[in-house]
């Protein structure tokens, strides 16, 4: 049994989405201390692009024909595809960046896919916590409604794709604070923080209370 950590954000020590995640992680591991976490870093440690490629290319040919690129590509897919397979429940911290998914994620998320065995649902049934911030605001009559194209695609990978028991916490207006373009929203951004905060406490919460059921 084991819990799946991955985060996105190339922020570092100022990231929005890891917080939110250390909130969810904490509450599990208060409850099932000892619990094994498995963390993949994707903004730290990225996946280079190229190897999706090779991946993909390899999978093609017989194990023999392939380079030592396609190889060892090929094997990065598998081991993602393996660490998603194999987790009991997910934490999963990837922020909206220019509108739509990271980078980082989108070649964790394609490697996966490539690593797949057919007909594999890598999260079926799997309790998973997704955590997603955006620096503005993408609500219903937000001059930016319609223009988060992250979550979506998110929800479609985690629940139609890979079979996942999900739950969203979302946190808008990080950028408060940072942009002075954003003060006038000041006060709304923070009652957006500590509703994520609550919500994140609690999904870890639940999170704990299923792999104890």
């Amino acid at each position: 049994m084991s819990v799946l950590r991955v985060d996105a954000t190339i922020q570092g020590d100022r990231s929005a989405s890891s917080a939110l995640a250390d909130l969810v992680l904490d509450e599990l591991v208060v409850a099932r201390p000892g619990v094994p976490v498995v963390r993949r870093h994707l903004g730290q440690d990225p996946l280079p692009a190229h190897v999706w490629e090779a991946a993909i290319s390899g999978l093609y040919l017989p194990e023999a024909a392939r380079t030592a690129a396609q190889r060892e590509a090929v094997a990065t897919a598998e081991r993602i595809a393996t660490e998603l397979q194999q987790a009991t429940s997910a934490v999963l911290a990837l922020p909206l960046y220019n509108f739509g998914v990271s980078q980082h994620a989108k070649t964790w998320i394609d490697l996966a896919i490539a690593g797949t065995p057919e007909g594999i649902r890598l999260l079926e049934g799997t309790p998973t916590v997704l955590v997603t911030t955006r620096g503005g605001a993408y609500g219903p009559g937000t001059p930016r409604e319609g223009w988060d194209h992250n979550t979506d695609f998110l929800r479609r990978i985690l629940v139609d794709i890979w079979g996942a028991d999900l739950t969203v916490v979302e946190r808008e207006f990080t950028l408060v604070g940072v942009n002075p373009a954003l003060d006038e929203f000041t006060e709304l951004a923070a009652t957006m923080h500590k509703a994520a905060e609550e919500a994140a406490g609690e999904a870890g919460r639940v999170l704990a209370a299923r792999r104890a059921a």
